[in-house]
């Protein structure tokens, strides 16, 4: 099961984002029984987060951290994908792009880490 948690303020096609990380895991060949959490948060927040987990004083556009190896209430937890937002906006202002194809961009990126942790 995916969970996708955000702001209302931010524009999510929700349907479109699960859709997509469903056919990553399908092409991955990650089994359908385990669930990932893609949360979308503000500079602020991914700031806190990196600084924390990461030691970096920046909000970077995506973290990952995964679960498998640690106990938690739910086992079948893979892990959870942070995107911060704003900056995803604004890579995809830099790199010429669609705001939903760097959305994918950053999601890929962040599965593929979970996945070979």
């Amino acid at each position: 099961m995916i969970h996708i948690i955000t702001s209302s303020r931010y524009k999510i096609n929700r349907k479109r984002i699960v859709t997509y990380i469903e056919e990553l895991l399908r092409t991955n060949e990650v089994s359908s029984n385990f669930h990932l959490n893609c949360i979308f948060v503000g500079k602020t927040k991914m700031k806190a987060i990196a600084l924390r987990y990461k030691k970096e004083n920046v909000a970077l556009p995506v973290l990952s951290f995964s679960y498998k190896d640690e106990p938690t209430h739910d086992d079948r937890l893979l892990g959870e994908v942070f995107l911060c937002y704003p900056q995803v906006v604004l890579l995809a202002a830099e790199r010429n792009k669609k705001v939903e194809d760097m959305i994918d961009a950053m999601i890929k990126h962040g599965i593929e880490n979970l996945l070979k942790d």
